[in-house]
């Protein structure tokens, strides 16, 4: 799978570690930055993740920031983008399985490496499961999203 990473300064200090968990997994990771601790601004990392997803580029995204709250607010005014914190390998999948869960979003303030890396592993792994009513409340999330961003 081709997964897209991005990060302002407060993600950066995990960037390395999600990075390397992926492509150990078998992943292949477009790195779109950032490359340093100085100061960027996280809704610029979600919208080129979203370019990314949305060009074919990769599958999914990981995007990370102090919280993971920040880029999940920008992720999920990108169109396309489903996007959640997540901070538990149950969610992790969950949230692909039933929910169509597209982009992942970590605090790297709030989690370690190793929970980091278990939680990313986890999403990578997953497959969203086309049970009728996974499709139906997907569907009517797009429909939402169709509405709302015109």
């Amino acid at each position: 799978m081709r997964i897209v990473v991005g990060t302002d300064h407060g993600g950066f200090p995990l960037k390395a570690a999600v990075i390397d968990e992926l492509i150990k997994n078998g992943h292949e990771v477009i790195d779109i930055g950032t490359d340093s601790l100085e100061s960027v601004d996280f809704p610029d990392y979600a919208k080129k993740a979203g370019e990314v997803i949305n060009g074919g580029e990769a599958d999914r995204g990981v995007l990370l920031c102090g919280s993971g709250i920040g880029v999940a607010i920008a992720a999920n005014k990108v169109r396309g983008l489903l996007a959640s914190v997540v901070h538990d390998t149950y969610s992790a999948h969950q949230g692909v399985e039933h929910d169509g869960l597209n982009v992942l979003c970590l605090g790297a303030r709030i989690i370690g490496e190793a929970p980091a890396r278990e939680i990313v592993a986890t999403f990578a792994a997953a497959e969203f499961q086309p049970e009728a009513r996974y499709l139906r409340r997907v569907g009517k999330i797009r429909a939402l999203e169709a509405e709302e961003l015109g």
